[in-house]
């Protein structure tokens, strides 16, 4: 059986093509109560399905919103895509999904694939790279706004769009200023390839705070910003635990949680433990921790309300420019002494 057409809705409802359009497409053009709902119980009696793009024409927006992370499977950004989700639907909004597995290339391409569909707005959520990719990233973000888009930044800010800061710099910092407080000295922070900004804002703050306070840090280099990449620095920490003769276990900054938790498997299978030979701290309270074993020392941030912010930002012409977002310091048994 062929799909109804909207020409086949507007016979049935004895209106005119153009009628039937403003009625279906959400013109804000609409004729009155009595043709209205002909029109509509026409449609629902052929099945006709409404097409999108006709809606978009009618409407001057899409309702679509386009959010690229680096990677859904990261409890981090999940929960960020979640609280996106939720506010997309209390404005009415449908979100878009892209995950780039960390490669500022598929984040480009997902950006220009969301300018060609239309998307009213793009919110990018992750971590800034090179010099050279983040000017890429601007200029594709740069030309969508240019024909009438919106964009958002979660994190470092690219381009003109605006931006929900998490507090890497500052989280960190009061991390190692509340663990020198409960009289830590030795720590080691796992640092990362120099491309990926957060971690450097994370890692720099936490080791300039510590030799600030009389504090001792020891760097592992880490290739992956993930929980790969911190159980593999499993063996070099455990060998910095091994070898302190006697002295106080070393306190493990992992620059985000995910990596502490991959830390912590590795060090468990050495027969290392933690907090006894290893003091670990992560950053980001991700929703995963709350079934860790230790409960581990971190820097909370409100996940899921960034990604809400972020939406707040893409659909509101009147939204700040720079959300600043809030944290708060949660030392748990992973750094007990």
């Amino acid at each position: 059986m062929a799909r109804a057409r909207l020409q086949d809705v507007a016979d049935r409802a004895g209106v005119s093509l153009a009628t039937a359009s403003r009625v279906l497409n959400g013109s804000a053009r609409q004729p009155g109560a009595e043709l209205v709902e002909r029109v509509r119980s026409a449609a629902a009696h052929l099945g006709y399905v409404v097409n999108a793009q006709a809606q978009a024409l009618a409407r001057s927006r899409t309702g679509l919103l386009g959010l690229v992370v680096h990677d859904i499977s990261d409890p981090y950004f999940s929960s960020i895509a979640a609280g996106a989700q939720a506010a997309a639907r209390e404005h009415g909004r449908l979100v878009l999904l892209a995950s780039t597995g960390r490669d500022p290339l598929a984040e480009r391409e997902a950006v220009a694939a969301f300018a060609a569909h239309r998307v009213d707005a793009v919110v990018v959520a992750g971590t800034r790279w090179t010099r050279e990719d983040d000017e890429a990233l601007a200029a594709a973000l740069d030309t969508y706004v240019a024909a009438g888009g919106r964009s958002v930044l979660v994190g470092q800010p690219v381009g003109g769009g605006s931006v929900v800061r998490p507090p890497n710099g500052p989280g960190a910092a009061a991390l190692a200023e509340a663990l020198l407080a409960a009289g830590q000295r030795r720590f080691v922070v796992l640092t990362g390839p120099q491309r990926v900004v957060t971690w450097r804002e994370r890692a720099d703050a936490f080791a300039h705070a510590v030799r600030a306070g009389g504090g001792e840090v020891t760097s592992v280099r880490v290739d992956e910003f993930s929980r790969d990449g911190g159980y593999a620095a499993g063996d070099e920490v455990a060998a910095l635990a091994r070898d302190r003769a006697g002295g106080e276990p070393p306190c493990v900054f992992a620059v985000a949680d995910v990596m502490a938790i991959g830390l912590i498997a590795r060090l468990r299978e050495l027969g290392v433990t933690v907090p006894g030979d290893v003091r670990v701290a992560g950053f980001d309270d991700i929703p995963t921790l709350r079934d860790h074993v230790p409960a581990l020392s971190t820097v909370r941030i409100p996940l899921e309300e960034m990604g809400r912010l972020a939406v707040a930002a893409a659909v509101d012409d009147a939204g700040a420019d720079v959300v600043e977002v809030g944290y708060d310091v949660v030392l748990r048994g992973s750094t007990a002494r």
